[in-house]
C-alpha cells in the first residue's frame, strides 16, 4: 500500500514537473519569437526614418508625435476589447518615467541622430546598446554577470561590427557630427534604462494597459512642442512614398514592435532582448542583398552566425532566478 502511495506521488510529481517544464520552454519560445520580430520590424524601420529624415517635411519631434497619438489611439482602441486593468496609483508615476526614458528620450535623440550621424557609426554605435542592457540590469535588478554572458556579447558584438563594415552604404550623411555620437550613445543608454530597470513593473500589468498608458504619457508631453508646426505642415503635398513610410512607422514600428517588446520582457532576460537588436544589419544586409545593392558573402554568413551564436550564449548563461 506505501510503495502504491509512493508510486502516485512520484508519478504526480513528475506530471506537474513536466507540465511546468513545457509552460517555461513554451513561454521562452514566445520571448524569443516576439524579441526577434520586433527588432526586425525595428530594422527595416531605419529605413523608413531615415527617408522621412531626408525628405524633411516633418521634424523629428512631429514624427514621434504622430506616432505617439497613433500607438496611444491604437492601444486604447485594443485596450476595449480587452479584460479591464487596474494600475495601483503609486505605478503611474513609475509608468510616466518609463515612458520618458523608453520612448520620448530614446527616440526623439533617434530621429535627430540619424540626421547627423553617417549610417556606419550609427550602426556601429548601437551595437554596444547590449553592452549598455548589462551593466543596467546587472545593477538594477541584480541579473548577474558571468563569464557566459561576456562571451556571448563580445561573441555578437564581433560578428555585428564585421557585418556592417561589409554591408553600411556611404549613402547619406557623409560626416558624423560630435553632438550625433552623443545622441545615439544616450539613445543606447536610455533604451537600455528602460529595459532593465522597468523590467519588474512591464512584468506587473498586461502588455495592451501598460503600454496605453506609456504612449499616452508620451503623447501629452510632446504634442505642446510639436502641434503648432504639425498644423502648418501642407499634407497633401508629401510623397506618397514618405506617407507609406510615416504609415509603417506608426502601426509597425510603433503599435506592433512596442507591443511585441514587453511580450518578450515578461519572458526572456533584458540582455538577451537587447541582443536582437543586432538583428538589425543582418536584415539591412539582406535586404541589400535582394535589392542587387549589397552581395552575399562568406565572410558576411560567418558574422550573421556570430551574432546568432552569442544570443545563444547569452541565453545559456546563468539568470538571477537560477
Amino acid at each position: 500500500m506505501r510503495l502504491n502511495n509512493f508510486c502516485k506521488i512520484s508519478i504526480n510529481f513528475a506530471a506537474i514537473f513536466l507540465k511546468q517544464s513545457v509552460l517555461s520552454v513554451n513561454q521562452t519560445i514566445t520571448g524569443h519569437i516576439a524579441a526577434a520580430v520586433a527588432y526586425i520590424i525595428f530594422g527595416v524601420n531605419i529605413l523608413t526614418c531615415r527617408a522621412i529624415a531626408v525628405d524633411g517635411t516633418i521634424a523629428p519631434l512631429d514624427v514621434f508625435t504622430l506616432r505617439a497619438v497613433g500607438a496611444t489611439v491604437l492601444f486604447w482602441i485594443a485596450s476595449a476589447f480587452t479584460k479591464k486593468e487596474r494600475v495601483e496609483p503609486r505605478d503611474f508615476p513609475k509608468i510616466f518615467a518609463a515612458a520618458m526614458v523608453g520612448l520620448f528620450l530614446c527616440q526623439i535623440v533617434f530621429l535627430k541622430a540619424v540626421q547627423i550621424t553617417t549610417p556606419f557609426d550609427c550602426a556601429i554605435i548601437t551595437s554596444f546598446t547590449p553592452v549598455f542592457t548589462m551593466i543596467v540590469a546587472a545593477i538594477a535588478i541584480k541579473e548577474p554577470i558571468t563569464v557566459k554572458k561576456v562571451t556571448g556579447v563580445f561573441v555578437s558584438l564581433t560578428g555585428v561590427n564585421i557585418l556592417i563594415a561589409n554591408t553600411v552604404s556611404n549613402g547619406g550623411v557623409q560626416t558624423t557630427q560630435p553632438l550625433g555620437i552623443v545622441l545615439m550613445l544616450v539613445n543606447g543608454l536610455s533604451f537600455a534604462i528602460y529595459l532593465g530597470v522597468f523590467s519588474p513593473l512591464i512584468k506587473k500589468y498586461s502588455v495592451i494597459t501598460f503600454m496605453k498608458w506609456m504612449f499616452l504619457f508620451s503623447a501629452v508631453m510632446s504634442l505642446p512642442f510639436s502641434l503648432p508646426h504639425l498644423l502648418k505642415i501642407d499634407y497633401t503635398s508629401i510623397p506618397l512614398n514618405i506617407i507609406g513610410d510615416l504609415l509603417f512607422t506608426v502601426v509597425m514600428a510603433t503599435f506592433v514592435s512596442y507591443f511585441l517588446i514587453p511580450v518578450a520582457q515578461k519572458r526572456i532576460r533584458p540582455t538577451i532582448i537587447s541582443m536582437y537588436g543586432y538583428l538589425q544589419p543582418i536584415i539591412a544586409s539582406v535586404v541589400g542583398i535582394c535589392t542587387g545593392m549589397d552581395t552575399f558573402s562568406i565572410l558576411k554568413l560567418t558574422a550573421a552566425l556570430m551574432v546568432l551564436s552569442g544570443v545563444w550564449i547569452v541565453q545559456r548563461s546563468r539568470a538571477r532566478q537560477k
